[in-house]
């Protein structure tokens, strides 16, 4: 799986920091960055040079754990009140997927679980807790390929949009990994990558991966996707998430629900894939789901050599959009196949 770039979020040998491969530089630079204040965590959850739902809760968790290691001869009261404070801290970063408060939390209930335990102990059950959210990803991500590669068959074509391949998460993917497992196994499919604008995510990183993973990728511009659609060459659209209402709709980057729209015109099946930890049954529906609003020099100026646009235009930069219920056929977790009524079959996953 090395050529997956599966390592590319993991805890530092000296417990007391993070290693992430800093996406912001692919496919040009592969450049990895050493996280050891809360602030150099902070911005790269922030800047996107690590992203995908999975893999920032991935380094969130190692993030607070690595911080409580740094912290863990502080007095027990001190101790536990900077634990809360970091992780209100690192979940301020980036609202929308849910992944980043599900880890964060998940430590925090931990730590709570062991009120007289000396700070070491606590600082050493929450690394193991880290641990286990990433080895448990990693099985996720293989048990959502081996589902959503039942929805495909050898020699189809599939569009997907931004990135939800290794590089989001662990190893193999959400979207990309059905993908991923199936080349694995000697089939053949015929990929569509949107570049998926502003950040080109689907340009930089899927077709990244796609094409070292040995996979015939086509790199389309976003709105391309209609034309391809039209000249037949799509028999599904495989794409990720970062939040999952209990009705079904779901939050992905922005132009996802673009696509979905496409593909429900031309009878394409859209499939969303992703773990049930970015399944939130506490919000009721997309309405509810917080989209993040991103620097405006994102449309302006970023990847360009001069600016693209006048200096005092305004601009509009949601990083995410809503794609409803109505226009997904399936979403796939590590537990199976959800179809709709998405309120039961979600729910469902929760005994």
């Amino acid at each position: 799986m090395s050529r997956y770039l599966s390592d590319h979020v993991h805890l530092g040998d000296d417990l007391t920091s993070v290693v992430i491969l800093d996406q912001t530089l692919l496919p040009n630079e592969a450049a990895y960055l050493t996280l050891r204040e809360p602030e150099e965590m902070f911005e790269a959850i922030q800047a996107l040079r690590v992203r995908g739902a999975p893999a920032i809760g991935i380094c969130a968790g190692y993030c607070l754990a690595a911080l409580a290691e740094q912290r863990k001869d502080l007095p027990p009261d001190q101790f536990r009140a900077e634990l809360h404070r970091l992780s209100a801290y690192l979940n301020s970063s980036r609202p929308t997927a849910v992944n980043l408060s599900w880890a964060l939390n998940r430590l925090g209930r931990l730590a709570h679980t062991m009120p007289e335990a000396a700070p070491a102990a606590v600082a050493a059950a929450l690394r193991e807790e880290a641990i286990a959210i990433h080895k448990e990803d990693i099985a996720m991500c293989r048990a959502i390929s081996e589902h959503g590669l039942t929805l495909i068959k050898d020699g189809d074509g599939i569009l997907t949009h931004c990135n939800a391949g290794p590089l989001a998460t662990s190893q193999y993917g959400t979207a990309l990994g059905p993908l991923l497992l199936g080349t694995e196994r000697g089939m053949k499919f015929r990929v569509f990558a949107d570049e998926t604008r502003p950040l080109l995510q689907g340009a930089r990183l899927t077709a990244y991966e796609l094409d070292k993973a040995g996979v015939d990728v086509t790199l389309i511009c976003d709105n391309m996707a209609s034309i391809v659609m039209k000249n037949g060459w799509i028999d599904a659209c495989f794409v990720g998430c970062d939040r999952v209402a209990a009705n079904g709709d779901t939050a992905n980057k922005i132009g996802t629900s673009g696509v979905a729209i496409l593909a429900k015109h031309y009878g394409i099946p859209f499939y969303v894939l992703g773990p049930t930890s970015t399944i939130d049954l506490a919000c009721p529906d997309g309405d509810h789901i917080q989209i993040e609003l991103r620097d405006p020099e994102e449309i302006r100026s970023k990847f360009y050599a001069r600016p693209m646009a006048p200096a005092g235009v305004k601009c509009y930069d949601p990083a995410f959009d809503v794609t409803s219920h109505d226009l997904i056929a399936g979403i796939v977790t590590e537990k199976g196949i959800c179809r709709p009524p998405y309120g039961q079959s979600l729910a469902a996953l929760f005994p």
